[in-house]
């Protein structure tokens, strides 16, 4: 029995890969054991059902590759074990893990250290796996991280690390110190991607000033308006307003688009998301039980738009609050919390009143408790949160027929807002919309009458202590988009113009405080 113990061949090799918990790729070891006895192989470590599929798809890849798979029983363990391994994308690290095993793949001793990632098909082609950009960004600068060649368009912002190659046999030359003939670096383009051209907007001149203030200061803007008025076509101008990607923010939103296992083949620009108010709220906010990104992180450093907030359920309009205000989405489970980054322009419009008619006096169907109602579906909380509240008013007639001139078209030029968020960004360093603290009081210094003023109407109008320091964030933005170095009364009568609207439902259009 001794003998036949010793006589015994057992072989262990050991391959890294990385696995996908939200933006995070925790490091994963696979080891393999070849033991004797009748033919079996085992996948340990905690894997789900996809993970110990691999056994056979690995099988059908090597001997279609032309290689041997081990008789006797083959045991791949997947380290650590308190980790739940879920998807195909050990497919590639398990089959490397086994032709070291088994003698087949010999890697020099200077040759660099690689770590694999990847879905094998049958004949051995390697297939597109989410996460390949976050996994990149968390690999040792001594390593380099071997992804599928679908996945190209991210190895674009891997900063080098990422290696995309298209079938196994290419990753076996590559880590026996061959040159792969499909292996090129990848870079990302200079160029923008393509966009459709700018529709034209009529009239509307103080919804414009508002977007082209939402766009300066990276407020939070709700239109209010009956159908017809344009809300849904300015809401598709705002992303123009806004300033070309640098490359920080470019690889953000790659990097939150490759954790949901999106596509960039179109290359990458500032997104504007605007899902249907059927959406749930953890396709809102992100999660499921291995957490992905919802359309919140979707839009980071881009545009969400809520067509018909009120339709929206309760639920997901409450997982708003708390991402408005940190920027981040936290998504708690049992294996850990996953975080995404949230830094994003709410963009919501409404009716009125819950029948959608042109709402003036005289006009409107609806009774004053109706529109009440209809209105409280968005809660208190949520509105505070949101910077600028505007009413879009019925376009003229005079205006729609080319018969009369429409008034400072100027003012809604992307170059002036860009300018006027330069000029905040070269100040302190964020948006006017991110002022917080000893920062708002040292950008916004008010003297004595914009003191009163301010008191006045948060009496008037019952704010709460965050809706004047957003009015004050306003006021800083209103004086940069005017080119003005201090804040003055002018400028925070405009902004709290922008938190005058009537919420009563008594009334069909909202006040404002005089700008004079």
């Amino acid at each position: 029995m001794k003998g036949s113990a010793d006589a015994e061949v057992t072989v262990r090799s050991r391959t890294l890969t990385r696995a996908q918990f939200g933006m995070t790729a925790p490091s994963v070891i696979v080891e393999t054991h070849l033991l004797g006895g009748l033919p079996s192989t085992t996948v340990v470590g905690m894997p789900e059902v996809a993970v110990r599929e691999a056994r056979d798809r690995v099988r059908s890849a090597l001997a279609n590759c032309g290689f041997d798979y081990p008789d006797g029983r083959v045991v791949v363990n997947l380290a650590p074990v308190d980790l739940a391994k879920e998807g195909a994308r050990f497919d590639l690290a398990i089959a490397v893990s086994i032709l070291r095993a088994s003698g087949q793949l010999q890697q020099p001793g200077d040759a660099p250290d690689y770590e694999l990632l990847g879905e094998l098909g049958l004949t051995g082609a390697l297939r597109a796996v989410r996460g390949c950009l976050c996994a990149g960004l968390q690999v040792p600068a001594a390593r380099r991280l071997v992804v599928p060649a679908e996945n190209a368009a991210e190895a674009a912002f891997g900063e080098g690390r990422l290696i995309p190659l298209a079938h196994l046999k290419d990753v076996v030359r590559l880590l026996s110190g061959q040159h792969p003939d499909n292996l090129r670096a990848h870079s990302r383009g200079t160029e923008a991607p393509s966009a459709e051209p700018a529709p034209r907007v009529i009239g509307q001149a103080q919804a414009k000033r508002a977007l082209a203030l939402a766009a300066t200061g990276g407020h939070h803007l709700l239109m209010i308006g009956p159908p017809g008025t344009g809300k849904s076509l300015l809401a598709r101008h705002l992303p123009r307003l806004l300033p070309e990607l640098n490359d920080q923010e470019a690889m953000e939103i790659a990097a939150v688009y490759s954790a949901a296992g999106m596509s960039l083949v179109e290359g990458v620009r500032r997104p504007i998301r605007s899902p249907h108010h059927t959406v749930s709220a953890t396709a809102m906010a992100g999660g499921g039980s291995h957490p992905r990104p919802g359309e919140i992180s979707l839009a980071h450093e881009g545009v969400l738009f809520l067509d018909e907030l009120p339709h929206f359920k309760p639920s997901v309009l409450d997982a708003l609050r708390e991402p408005l205000e940190t920027r981040e989405v936290s998504v708690a489970r049992s294996a850990g919390t996953a975080r995404f980054p949230a830094r994003f322009l709410l963009l919501a419009a409404m009716n009125p009143c819950p029948a959608g008619f042109v709402c003036r006096e005289g006009s409107c169907r609806c009774r004053p408790d109706q529109r009440r109602r209809y209105q409280a579906r968005v809660s208190g909380p949520l509105l505070d949160r949101i910077d600028l509240h505007i009413p879009v008013e019925e376009v003229p007639k005079a205006l729609l027929l080319g018969e009369a001139q429409e008034a400072d078209p100027a003012a809604f030029s992307p170059s002036r807002v860009q300018a006027a968020r330069r000029l905040a960004l070269e100040r302190q360093g964020k948006c006017n919309a991110h002022l917080d603290g000893i920062e708002l009081e040292r950008q916004v210094p008010l003297d004595g009458a914009a003191r009163r003023v301010l008191r006045r109407a948060s009496e008037r109008y019952g704010l709460s202590a965050r809706a004047i320091h957003r009015v004050m964030r306003v006021a800083r933005t209103v004086a940069d988009l005017e080119s003005s170095v201090r804040v003055a009364q002018p400028h925070l009568t405009e902004a709290l113009s922008y938190r005058a609207y009537d919420w009563s439902g008594d009334s069909t259009g909202g006040e404002a405080v005089s700008r004079g």
